[in-house]
């Protein structure tokens, strides 16, 4: 299978600037990590397939010579460095090239800055919220008020984590990048400051209410518009409603997972609904009309035909539950269940003994089903 054009796989056209195709790669990379797509069996040979269109056109060299010649650039030794330098070089450039491009990916992820004697701000973690709804509010949509404990911005300090009057210092031990490098062999080890906490400086004089965390513990409450059609499963995401970020970074989002209490009456399955609805003897055998509860809170009157059997299904289009996403609504199947009287009077049971008779003599051979079960006893006995 032919290889993808660069520029297609970043969603660019040709002739695009360095920071273009930079602003391009980080977006399809946060689009197609692995992590954030666990239910797509192919983001993780995507998520390749723009790295290494990355690697080739951050290159001024590696472009140049894809611009000139196309892939063909980098197969069989020709022009264009498409190899890439062998032996111990090799192993620094394509530890830098791996730097750059896990910076790339990951700097927006967890809130990092780049470049010595700033302030490394951390972004606040995600946050879940369980919400459970009724069926009737899932139906009409519904604006409704949560409360989530949460981490926000400390108001002393500002987020700074310092006391008032004080400023934080560039951490000593990693001069503000927030990271230490060791080098072990050919290889180059990067891990996060052990003074720091990969903050890239350090607090003199903390803040006395967040004692340096830059934020403080509180619970927020937070209005959420639950629209109409939402399933258990579905998830509502709110930027920007997570935990604060560490010393100003900027905050995580919240995610509300929607959870549609089961109904006494209806059940579900996508937009349809289903539901029970008893009949008589008499309506069942006679036929006539009924009146059934609607999701909407009213009444609709179904016709109900001459003869009808336990078990039998009726269709109400456009009763059920609206669509997420529009596309009009589901339907709502009935579900007939004859009832068999009890407590019967004298007088009734006389007149079902009466109709039991009538019965034998309008078919004295009885219905195929007790024919079927008379030959059966038949056989037996022979």
């Amino acid at each position: 299978m032919a290889k993808r054009d660069y520029y297609e796989t970043l969603g660019l056209a040709r002739g695009a600037d360095a920071a273009e195709i930079k602003k391009a790669y980080r977006q399809k990379a946060k689009e197609l990590h692995p992590d954030r797509n666990s239910d797509n069996p192919k983001a993780e040979e995507q998520f390749k397939e723009a790295n290494e269109a990355y690697e080739v056109l951050k290159d001024a060299n590696k472009k140049a010579a894809y611009d000139r010649y196309g892939h063909a650039a980098f197969e069989g030794g020709m022009g264009g460095g498409g190899g890439g330098p062998r032996g111990p070089q090799g192993q620094g450039d394509f530890a830098s090239a791996f730097s750059d491009v896990f910076d790339d990916l990951f700097g927006d992820f967890m809130g990092g800055q780049r470049g010595g004697g700033r302030a490394r701000a951390t972004r606040g973690s995600d946050l879940r919220y369980n919400l459970r709804v009724k069926l009737e509010d899932a139906y009409t949509g519904q604006q409704k008020t949560i409360n989530v404990p949460t981490a926000v911005q400390c108001g002393s300090c500002k987020g700074s984590g310092a006391e008032d009057g004080s400023d934080p210092v560039t951490c000593p031990t990693c001069s503000g990048m927030g990271k230490v490098r060791a080098q072990q062999g050919f290889f180059t080890v990067e891990r996060t400051c052990p003074t720091c906490n990969g903050a890239g400086q350090t607090v003199k004089n903390p803040c006395r209410v967040c004692h340096g965390a830059g934020r403080v513990e509180k619970e927020k409450s937070l209005s959420v518009n639950i629209p109409a059609g939402v399933e258990t499963g579905t998830r509502i995401r709110l930027a920007g409603e997570g935990e604060a970020g560490m010393r100003g970074g900027p905050a995580g989002d919240l995610y509300i997972f929607i959870e549609v209490e089961d109904h006494q009456l209806f059940e579900r399955e996508s937009s349809n609904l289903f539901c029970r609805v008893p009949v008589s003897i008499a309506a069942a055998a006679l036929g006539g009309e009924i009146e059934v509860p609607t999701i909407d809170g009213g009444r609709s009157r179904v016709k109900i035909p001459e003869g009808s059997q336990s078990g039998r299904q009726m269709r109400l289009r456009g009763k059920g539950m609206p669509a997420l996403r529009g596309g009009g609504a589901g339907d709502m199947f009935i579900e007939l269940a004859v009832e068999t009287p009890v407590n019967l009077t004298s007088r009734q049971k006389e007149i079902l003994r009466e109709f039991d008779t009538l019965s034998k003599e309008n078919n004295p051979q009885g219905s195929s089903f007790f024919k079927s079960v008379k030959g059966f006893w038949d056989s037996m006995k022979g």
